[in-house]
């Protein structure tokens, strides 16, 4: 069959009802509200049963698996114009801590994830990709936007069944944060160890159901230029579409003048649209751009990568690695668990609970789950949890961007052990520095 532009309105016009009956599912059914799962992962569910990997209901095409590389792209390029002005005197000096325990963290997923894949499963996995353990960090950290941007990097060298374990991780780990997070409010504020705790039936029915009432209602952004001229969503989308497209084009010519490096399409769009920005801010124009709308066209990008990266999940090749792939899960809460059991007593003496939840929920489920956490254990946002956590992810991005884009490479070139040895030494000095700081106290809280 003949590919034609109507096959795309198809698989978009399928996820979007999938996207409308989560939504709807969300308002209605307590039992979806207790979850806290957004629509994005409900549709993504219910495609994935429905959809051709499963009951074959729901007419895809077989595009379907190619469209989170696109939308992946797509969110790093808005990630430059989403982004807030900051002074680095300010990151350092309120949110020190937080930066270094949730930059810790991270840099321990993807290299004792790696390392945990290589010691333990691949002599007993022959045929396990050296790339397997990244999987973890790839889905837990970065959640389904990031599995698929080192999916997409790992199918360039020839693993192509790193996208549906990466996704499959990616929905593990946001089932994780939801569940095990829960119970850990729960028993925090049976002890008295939460500051701000409320009951699941006294949240309000907004942040339960997804329907805020009017008095909640806000807007989207602000429109500073005429739409006489453009219309002003369209003005910003077209920023983002542009570095998309310029980053997709230095990808195919970097593979052309470099056959054994893929650099993914999704960084190059994020350094076009960061130097785009630059270029603004230098003529004085970024004062008709608007952060929030941008923020809103990721967050809605996002929600269509999630959906069509749930669905697109081929369930033979999670079969094939299932007894790899859950000892890597496991191991991957552990971890999680261990580090907020352990030591967020150390780095907070001050609301060391809700910072603690939070990064649990961001490490195994990314920000949508770790806001969904702070929500019900700080629901008028008292700690400022989220706000610190805004401003410490700042000098955090690069870093994880570097991590997605610069781990599958090494990989490729036989370095899997440099990777491990220069995250687990980066993590050591981050540790060495915090400390000297008194970032890291003494004693627990």
């Amino acid at each position: 069959m003949e590919f034609t532009i109507w096959d795309v309105l198809i698989d978009f016009s399928i996820i979007s009802g999938l996207l409308l009956m989560g939504v709807l599912l969300r308002a209605k059914i307590v039992f979806i509200q207790r979850t806290f799962m957004p629509a994005s992962i409900i549709a993504g569910i219910l495609g994935l049963i429905l959809g051709p990997y499963a009951l074959d209901i729901l007419p895809f095409t077989e595009l379907i698996g190619s469209y989170p590389g696109l939308l992946i792209a797509f969110v790093f390029a808005a990630l430059p114009f989403s982004t807030g002005k900051f002074k680095v005197k300010e990151v350092i000096g309120k949110v020190g801590g937080l930066w270094s325990y949730s930059q810790t963290i991270m840099l321990l997923f993807y290299g004792l994830g790696l390392l945990f894949a290589l010691v333990f499963l691949a002599p007993f996995f022959s045929d396990l990709h050296n790339g397997f353990g990244l999987l973890l960090a790839a889905g837990f950290v970065g959640g389904h936007s990031t599995a698929a941007a080192v999916g997409d990097a790992f199918a360039q060298q020839g693993f192509e069944e790193a996208t549906s374990i990466a996704m499959t991780s990616a929905t593990v780990g946001a089932l994780t944060a939801i569940s095990i997070g829960l119970v850990l409010i729960k028993r925090a504020a049976a002890k008295g160890q939460a500051n701000y705790i409320q009951d699941f039936k006294q949240l309000p029915h907004g942040l339960r159901s997804g329907l805020l009432p009017d008095s909640e209602w806000d807007s989207m952004g602000e429109g500073k230029v005429s739409s006489i001229v453009i219309d002003p969503l369209i003005y910003h989308v077209m920023f983002i579409v542009i570095a998309t497209g310029i980053g997709y084009y230095l990808s195919v010519l970097g593979e052309e003048l470099m056959p054994n490096v893929a650099i993914p399409a999704f960084s190059l769009a994020f350094i076009v649209a960061l130097l785009i920005r630059l270029a603004i801010e230098a003529f004085g124009a970024d004062k008709y751009l608007d952060k929030e709308i941008f923020s809103k066209i990721s967050g809605g990008a996002t929600d269509y990568l999630v959906a069509f990266g749930i669905a697109s999940i081929n369930l033979t090749v999670v079969a094939q690695n299932m007894v790899p792939f859950i000892i890597l899960m496991i191991f991957g809460i552990v971890l999680a668990y261990s580090f907020y059991r352990f030591l967020s007593g150390y780095y907070f003496q001050e609301n060391w609970f809700e910072k603690g939840i939070f990064t649990f929920g961001w490490i195994t489920g990314a920000v949508a789950m770790a806001i969904a956490l702070i929500r019900v254990a700080d629901p008028r946002q008292e700690s400022e949890t989220l706000d610190d956590f805004g401003l410490a992810y700042v000098p955090i991005a690069p870093v994880e961007i570097a991590l997605i884009t610069f781990g599958p490479l090494f990989i490729a070139s036989g370095q899997h052990w440099l990777f491990v040895v220069i995250t687990l030494l980066i993590t050591i000095a981050i540790l060495l520095f915090s400390y000297s700081q008194g970032w890291i106290k003494k004693s627990r809280t």
